[in-house]
């Protein structure tokens, strides 16, 4: 077999703030233009006025995303910037309310306002996608129905969304909750070929209840678009360093799945329930708590789960040129995802007697800090 190569492509949602007040602000007109002209169509206007989401090329390599996702966000933080505004990559806004948002004025946009109602106007939520090129359909669902088991460790690390409404919900990744509101999302379910996949998105297609794959938004799914596997379980992260690590463990692991079925080998196969289970942990505490090893039917602390997947991936992590992103996955491990860190803002700024809005404006100021990391 001839293993493809893997490329990769990566897309982020981002929440725009005024860069006096740190509340959500609309994007004006002007803002997407100016984007535009330089980024052409990487750049595009998201469900609701006050987010934004851009996509890299497809990339051969991680190095090769890098350079797209720094260039991406250095441009939209320059072009905010001339409106006052300034970009966040957190999956939930500390303190913004959904009722005072307003969404974009698309065809498509308007649609989905029209079909889902009352729960479209709560998604107040900013996610981030990794795709992998497969090229053989077979593969796909093959490998999807495999990956699937790790989706709730990706979401652990990427948690970014503690605070909904001015208030700290108790969960790592709140937006979740949120998303789970509309149909065809959750965890994928699993298909014995291509063909039953595609009986299975015919049924409701041909109800006219959706015009195409692309409104079924499982957290791991086959793209409507293009010859990819795509992950959307994660939060969007603060830190591009932090995106980099989970596209890179993403792209290994599809190869190293790949490698498997090439020896006739597969990744056991475990019920939805089982791993919904773990991506409940992972919604609820992030990597604070351990994880549910499903072999060892034991809770497992997350940084033995990391170090067990570092190892298993690593041959597949060197071969893609990725593995000094995938060990960097052990920074989340010893300092704690981007839900931590904000407590820690908030916790801190309280300590200092600052009153609890002025804590959370605090907590926006720490996010506005970390989307320049590394760029």
């Amino acid at each position: 077999m001839t293993a493809p190569e893997f490329t990769i492509g990566i897309e982020e949602e981002y929440l725009l703030v005024d860069a006096e007040t740190l509340k959500l602000a609309e994007a004006p007109p002007g803002l997407m233009a100016a984007c535009k002209a330089e980024l052409d169509d990487q750049v595009s206007p998201e469900f609701l006025q006050c987010q934004i989401e851009i996509g890299t090329h497809v990339c051969a390599t991680i190095a090769d995303a890098r350079n797209d996702l720094r260039k991406l966000r250095r441009t939209v933080a320059s072009r905010a910037a001339d409106f006052g505004l300034a970009p966040i990559a957190a999956s939930c806004h500390p303190f913004g309310s959904w009722r005072d948002q307003h969404h974009t004025d698309r065809d498509r946009y308007n649609d989905l306002r029209r079909d889902l109602g009352g729960v479209a106007r709560r998604l107040l939520i900013s996610g981030m996608h990794v795709h992998v090129g497969l090229p053989d359909k077979e593969d796909r669902i093959d490998i999807l129905n495999q990956l699937t088991y790790f989706l709730p460790h990706l979401l652990a690390m990427s948690a970014s969304s503690p605070f909904w409404q001015g208030e700290d919900t108790g969960l790592a990744s709140y937006r979740l909750t949120i998303f789970d509101n509309l149909p065809r999302t959750g965890l994928p379910p699993q298909f014995g070929s291509w063909s039953e996949y595609e009986r299975t998105v015919d049924a409701v297609v041909g109800l006219g209840l959706i015009e195409d794959s692309s409104k079924i938004w499982w957290d791991l799914r086959p793209s409507a678009r293009f010859p990819t596997l795509e992950a959307r379980i994660c939060d969007v992260s603060p830190r591009i360093e932090t995106t980099l690590a989970l596209a890179a463990i993403i792209q290994s692991l599809t190869r190293f799945l790949w490698r498997l079925k090439a020896q006739n080998r597969r990744w056991r196969i475990y019920d939805n329930f089982l791993l919904a289970e773990n991506r409940w942990h992972a919604m609820r505490y992030g990597i604070s708590n351990g994880m549910i090893d499903l072999g060892r039917r034991k809770i497992v602390p997350f940084g033995e789960l990391l170090e067990e997947l570092i190892e298993i991936i690593a041959e597949d992590a060197e071969a893609l040129g990725c593995l000094t992103e995938v060990q960097a996955a052990r920074d989340i491990v010893a300092h704690g995802t981007s839900s931590d860190r904000q407590r820690r803002v908030f916790q801190d700024a309280i300590e200092a007697e600052l009153p609890v809005e002025e804590a959370l404006r605090e907590v926006v100021r720490h996010l506005m800090r970390e989307f320049h990391l590394g760029l």
